[in-house]
């Protein structure tokens, strides 16, 4: 049985645009009877069956963005979306928002069911599922069939296309350094599993500074997280079984979570024990003590993402196979869960 070919790979071997060649399948009488003989040939010799996917080429727009995040619960993710709807509302967008709910399954059934000629293109961040089963290839077909797709924060290497991200490793270098500097030694992490990107990235960052400070790495200190839903144990056991003087958090809801977890134990935050988080939403300005934090900057990370994917849609080169990865700078917000650092 012939491999499938894609839109894209039989516009390269025959040397004409993919526009041109989904018209020619249509049987459209703006291309020449030669080469939409010459087209609807070559893919029935290798197998090509049109899907509805190529209806959202750039001929035919709907003025539309898809979003697909992992999560809604997380204050990150809303300040994202509301960045991108702030660009793309002034560009003339509208746009469609679907959780993945950090399963591979519902992010493919969400793709092709906004592919289907709903949306122009996508802005997205991979489900903790994909990451772990590196399976990526609804995102390849998406793009394969013209239709661009922008990554923010959790993206993978293994995909060609736009992406937005922080410097994690240097944000995560940067926080445990400043607890280094004010006379912390004994510092647990509290991350998630290595298959999520940005939770690998954050504990390198960690791992590096205890390297550069010539302070021995304790793995008893790592605590990697895999049900979000019911770490409160482990992280109260992390604490009770380790004279640990400070913690970081790879994202609010651990350093939460450690901060109660502390009160449980009758230490005082941050007299006996400092924390720091990762992403600045509202839990780590109201909880209380309010808590110190990496900025991510959603709202400027989801205007990039929206400005990238739409400077793409509107392109005259239909052709152009240049992505841009953009780095979008933090910093770490001081608040009352560590001493003035």
């Amino acid at each position: 049985m012939k491999r499938k070919v894609t839109l894209k790979q039989i516009a390269k071997e025959l040397d004409v645009s993919i526009s041109t060649v989904s018209k020619s399948l249509r049987d459209s009488s703006e291309i020449s009877e030669d080469t939409r003989q010459k087209v609807q040939a070559f893919a029935k010799l290798y197998n090509y069956k049109p899907n509805l996917i190529a209806l959202s080429l750039k001929n035919k727009k709907t003025k539309t963005i898809g979003i697909i995040i992992p999560e809604i619960v997380h204050h990150f993710f809303a300040t994202v979306i509301s960045g991108i709807e702030h660009v793309a509302n002034e560009n003339g967008y509208n746009v469609i928002v679907c959780l993945s709910d950090e399963s591979f399954d519902k992010e493919v059934i969400n793709m092709e069911m906004l592919a289907n000629g709903s949306i122009d293109g996508f802005i997205m961040s991979l489900s903790k599922e994909t990451q772990h089963k590196k399976d990526f290839h609804h995102i390849t077909e998406v793009i394969n069939q013209g239709m661009p797709v922008v990554m923010f924060d959790r993206v993978t290497n293994d995909i060609l296309c736009d992406k937005v991200i922080i410097d994690d490793n240097l944000a995560a270098f940067e926080a445990v350094q400043s607890l280094i500097d004010n006379g912390f030694k004994k510092i647990a992490l509290i991350t998630t599993v290595d298959y999520v990107s940005v939770g690998k990235l954050r504990t390198e960052g960690y791992t590096k500074a205890l390297h550069n400070n010539e302070i021995k790495l304790d793995e008893n200190l790592i605590l990697r997280i895999e049900d979000i839903d019911n770490c409160a144990d482990q992280i109260e056991n992390l604490i009770a079984n380790n004279k640990v003087d400070a913690i970081f958090a790879v994202n609010e809801l651990f350093a939460v979570t450690a901060i109660k977890a502390a009160g449980k134990l009758g230490l005082k935050v941050p007299e006996d024990i400092a924390v720091i988080g990762f992403t600045d939403g509202i839990i780590s300005k109201y909880s209380s003590p309010s808590i110190t934090t990496v900025s991510q900057n959603g709202i400027k990370m989801g205007a990039k993402a929206a400005k990238m994917l739409i400077e793409r849609l509107e392109s005259e080169d239909e052709e152009e196979e240049h992505y841009k990865t953009e780095v979008i700078e933090t910093h770490l917000v001081v608040r009352e869960s560590t001493p003035t650092l």
